[in-house]
Protein backbone atom coordinates (compact mmCIF):
# COMPACT_ATOMS: atom_id res chain seq x y z
CA UNK A 1 0.00 0.00 0.00
CA UNK A 2 1.61 3.31 -0.99
CA UNK A 3 1.49 6.41 1.65
CA UNK A 4 1.04 9.53 0.74
CA UNK A 5 3.44 12.26 1.62
CA UNK A 6 2.76 16.85 1.03
CA UNK A 7 5.53 19.41 -0.52
CA UNK A 8 4.10 22.45 0.04
CA UNK A 9 7.80 24.87 -1.70
CA UNK A 10 9.95 23.69 -4.55
CA UNK A 11 12.87 24.64 -2.14
CA UNK A 12 11.82 21.79 0.36
CA UNK A 13 13.93 18.92 0.43
CA UNK A 14 11.22 16.95 2.55
CA UNK A 15 7.84 16.44 2.69
CA UNK A 16 5.07 15.72 5.36
CA UNK A 17 3.76 12.22 5.98
CA UNK A 18 0.03 12.15 6.35
CA UNK A 19 -0.53 8.78 7.98
CA UNK A 20 2.98 7.69 8.21
CA UNK A 21 4.71 5.44 6.38
CA UNK A 22 6.52 1.76 7.06
CA UNK A 23 9.89 0.70 5.81
CA UNK A 24 10.00 -0.71 2.34
CA UNK A 25 6.58 1.21 1.46
CA UNK A 26 6.43 3.79 -1.22
CA UNK A 27 5.47 7.10 -0.42
CA UNK A 28 3.46 9.46 -2.87
CA UNK A 29 4.82 13.17 -2.66
CA UNK A 30 2.07 15.26 -3.72
CA UNK A 31 1.81 19.51 -3.97
CA UNK A 32 4.29 21.31 -5.78
CA UNK A 33 6.33 18.38 -7.21
CA UNK A 34 5.23 15.08 -7.80
CA UNK A 35 7.48 11.61 -7.23
CA UNK A 36 7.63 9.11 -4.86
CA UNK A 37 10.03 7.86 -2.58
CA UNK A 38 10.81 4.79 -0.55
CA UNK A 39 10.94 4.81 2.70
CA UNK A 40 14.14 3.07 4.56
CA UNK A 41 12.39 3.66 8.18
CA UNK A 42 9.38 3.69 9.67
CA UNK A 43 7.87 7.46 10.01
CA UNK A 44 4.96 8.48 12.40
CA UNK A 45 2.27 10.27 11.00
CA UNK A 46 2.61 13.94 10.31
CA UNK A 47 6.29 13.74 10.58
CA UNK A 48 8.76 14.19 7.78
CA UNK A 49 10.81 12.19 5.06
CA UNK A 50 13.76 12.91 3.03
CA UNK A 51 13.01 13.47 -0.41
CA UNK A 52 16.63 13.11 -1.27
CA UNK A 53 19.69 12.82 0.54
CA UNK A 54 20.66 15.54 2.57
CA UNK A 55 24.14 15.46 3.80
CA UNK A 56 25.74 16.33 7.31
CA UNK A 57 25.44 20.60 7.87
CA UNK A 58 23.41 21.34 4.64
CA UNK A 59 19.80 23.09 5.49
CA UNK A 60 16.52 21.45 5.94
CA UNK A 61 13.73 23.00 3.84
CA UNK A 62 10.08 22.63 4.95
CA UNK A 63 7.33 25.23 3.40
CA UNK A 64 10.61 26.69 1.83
CA UNK A 65 11.86 28.18 4.89
CA UNK A 66 14.94 26.82 6.77
CA UNK A 67 13.78 24.28 9.83
CA UNK A 68 17.92 23.41 10.70
CA UNK A 69 20.85 22.00 9.62
CA UNK A 70 21.63 18.21 9.17
CA UNK A 71 23.76 16.99 11.79
CA UNK A 72 24.63 13.21 10.27
CA UNK A 73 23.87 12.49 6.31
CA UNK A 74 19.88 11.59 5.87
CA UNK A 75 19.10 8.72 3.23
CA UNK A 76 16.54 9.53 0.34
CA UNK A 77 13.43 8.41 2.42
CA UNK A 78 14.74 8.24 5.59
CA UNK A 79 12.66 10.12 9.08
CA UNK A 80 13.58 13.86 9.22
CA UNK A 81 13.52 14.67 12.96
CA UNK A 82 14.73 16.53 15.85
CA UNK A 83 17.06 13.23 15.95
CA UNK A 84 19.20 14.38 13.28
CA UNK A 85 18.44 18.18 12.87
CA UNK A 86 19.06 20.98 14.84
CA UNK A 87 17.96 24.52 14.57
CA UNK A 88 19.68 26.83 12.50
CA UNK A 89 20.55 30.31 13.95
CA UNK A 90 18.64 33.51 11.83
CA UNK A 91 19.32 36.83 11.81
CA UNK A 92 16.00 38.47 11.03
CA UNK A 93 17.21 42.04 11.14
CA UNK A 94 19.05 41.34 7.46
CA UNK A 95 16.22 39.35 6.47
CA UNK A 96 14.08 42.43 6.46
CA UNK A 97 16.00 44.54 4.60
Amino acid sequence: MESKAIVVDPKDNEATCKRGARAGQNVSCLGICEQIVNCVQDIPPYHKIALHAISKGDPVYKYGEVIGLATEDIRQGAWVSDANIRGASRNYETELL
